[in-house]
């Protein structure tokens, strides 16, 4: 039996604002001729999936459907939820649908991640679709590359010889926990599972009794037409709002791990979308789009929808001004050098790898005062998103109007 794709597609990505608001979400917004969604849809299409299924809302229908004209889905079903009840709901309404058979394996993925080393992926879940059985679940892990507090962690023991029982979930700890989690062969929980539909039903069953009743009632009374569950309404109001973290997870017995050693993100922060730019610099690079100036220069690598990625070089010896801007906040990403910072009245020191975050409005400053150029992945966000959007207070070149 084929493995059953379920994307979950109806979160609003509000860690990226101002893009995910709107139809502007982080799974749809264009980073440069690819969004998150096609990347998932693409990781879908072979001969490994069963026709996909897919959780949204009525806000992202026809996007959603536009994307998979895009893809020449023939068949798919989408599952309408009709008001915001986390992913707990969500997961249980898309496998409780007819078209599932009760022992078919069904791979849980959000609409919003970027995977790389596509094939090692669908290896380890090959790999581990015989072990599935009417109670299990398997959640993919990612081998941290570094103590990053954005994402949870779990740790695992072995219980033979190809499956790994997690022990303890751990919630975005801070940086120094991260660093002894890591010690200790802890994993990132990337939020992906795999699971047959009749475990999932045992589970809901077993912990959480109000959110399946009320759930198989809004599938049963659902309305289908154009490939399209319409979930009822009055139904699925009654569902107690969790995420699947907390309404299963935390409370299952038989959790194991499927470990990944492969490029992963959730795109969750500019930050991590500075990475994916930094990595694919030389493939939006322009020389049309290479502007200097009297500190250094500046390439404009892609602009989108309310957002500007640029690529800084700050000479040696050289700063740029003291400025501020009315319209935009800076998310900068040090990728060379060592250059000193001022934001409003604060002043600091930042290297390789660090981030910073500029507020629309602060007062802020970058100088190099080392021999070796400074460089910055530099996101722009906002509405307006101009050089003249500028307003200066101090300048070495004289530029203060």
């Amino acid at each position: 039996m084929k493995i059953r794709p379920v994307i979950l597609c109806g979160g609003a990505g509000t860690r990226l604002w101002p893009q995910a608001k709107n139809n502007q979400v982080k799974q749809f917004i264009d980073f440069g001729g690819w969004s998150l969604l096609e990347k998932t849809l693409y990781r879908v299409k072979g001969s490994t999936f069963d026709y996909p299924i897919i959780s949204t809302n009525f806000k992202y229908l026809k996007k959603v459907r536009s994307y998979l004209k895009k893809f020449k889905f023939k068949k798919y079903k989408i599952i309408l939820e009709p008001a915001k009840k986390n992913t707990a709901p969500a997961i249980l309404s898309s496998a409780l649908i007819k078209d599932i058979p009760s022992k078919q394996p069904l791979m849980f993925l959000p609409a919003d991640h970027l995977i790389e080393k596509v094939s090692l992926f669908n290896k380890a879940i090959n790999k581990n679709k015989s072990n599935l059985n009417n109670q299990n679940i398997f959640i993919f892990g990612i081998k941290p590359t570094e103590p990053s507090s954005e994402y949870g962690y779990f740790l695992t023991k072995k219980i033979k010889a190809n499956i790994n029982k997690v022990t303890k979930f751990i919630e975005k700890p801070k940086k120094n926990k991260a660093k002894q989690i890591i010690k200790k062969k802890g994993y990132w929980n990337s939020g992906m599972f795999f699971i047959r539909k009749d475990s999932l039903i045992n589970n809901f069953k077993k912990y959480q009794p109000n959110i399946y009743k009320n759930c198989l009632k809004s599938v049963s009374k659902a309305k289908l037409k154009n490939n399209t569950y319409h979930l009822n309404k009055a139904s699925f109001l009654k569902v107690t709002e969790k995420s699947f973290d907390y309404a299963i997870l935390e409370k299952a017995k038989e959790i194991n791990a499927i470990k990944l050693d492969i490029p992963w993100s959730d795109l969750g922060s500019w930050r991590e979308i500075s990475k994916i730019y930094k990595k694919n610099k030389s493939k939006y690079f322009k020389k049309k789009n290479v502007y200097y100036r009297p500190w250094g220069r500046y390439v404009n690598l892609f602009k989108g929808q309310n957002f500007l990625v640029k690529e800084l070089t700050v000479n040696s010896r050289s700063s740029i001004s003291l400025q501020k801007h009315h319209h935009r906040s800076e998310h900068w990403m040090i990728t060379q050098g060592k250059p000193k910072i001022t934001i409003n009245r604060k002043k600091f020191f930042k290297k390789e790898n660090d981030s910073v975050f500029i507020p629309t409005g602060s007062i802020h400053r970058i100088e190099n005062l080392y021999k070796k150029p400074v460089k910055i992945i530099e996101v722009q966000t906002g509405p307006i998103l101009k050089e003249t959007d500028i307003v200066r207070f101090q300048d070495v070149y004289g530029r203060i109007k």
